[in-house]
């Protein structure tokens, strides 16, 4: 299979992608941001995400995605979305879960959480790493496996990933995207 796999998250300053509740608080939220990602998840052949982890814009159902879930023995059809597959990782292999999703080439975007990120860690051709800097989550949900102990940027760092130059998303808010990509000639 010919898969470039991404990934795209937004965190607070200390690395977290949600508030104490697993809910991604409005605090996170920025336009910016949200124009960034939606781009990005327009230009994918396929999402791959967790039980808390979901897209919410207009362009969400027409999207083709692998929801991870222990639910289903290994892949099934999702019986409330004819363009999502049912996928559990201990059942069968992703390339399997791809193949499954009619998807055998071109870009898969990982959206969270953070079991789900960090089982690609070392797959990961690019990451687009969004921080709001002046946004903190106390007793909030870690991004990655590792957060708090390590910021994101030392995980992906530790799996081979180079820091890009970042693009400010929301200069007032003091947003930025960073990509980290495996190879820093790309």
């Amino acid at each position: 299979m010919a898969l470039r796999i991404e990934g795209y998250v937004i965190v607070s300053a200390d690395g977290m992608l949600a508030d104490a509740s697993n809910v991604m608080p409005d605090q996170l939220r920025f336009e910016g941001d949200q124009a960034f990602f939606s781009a990005a998840l327009d230009r994918v052949n396929l999402i791959l995400h967790g039980r808390n982890s979901y897209e919410d814009q207009p362009n969400s159902p027409k999207r083709r995605r692998i929801f991870l879930t222990r639910k289903v023995a290994t892949i099934a059809p999702d019986p409330a979305n004819p363009k999502s597959t049912l996928w559990n990782p201990d059942g069968a292999s992703f390339d399997a879960a791809c193949k499954y999703a009619s998807v055998d080439s071109g870009t898969v975007a990982v959206i969270g959480g953070p079991a789900v990120f960090g089982m690609f860690m070392d797959r990961y051709d690019v990451f687009w790493l969004s921080v709001a800097a002046r946004v903190r989550l106390p007793d909030g949900e870690p991004c990655f496996p590792g957060v708090p102990a390590r910021s994101p940027q030392q995980i992906l760092a530790a799996h081979g990933l180079h820091a890009g130059e970042p693009q400010m998303l929301e200069p007032a808010e003091d947003v930025s995207v960073t990509p980290w990509r495996r190879d820093a000639r790309d």
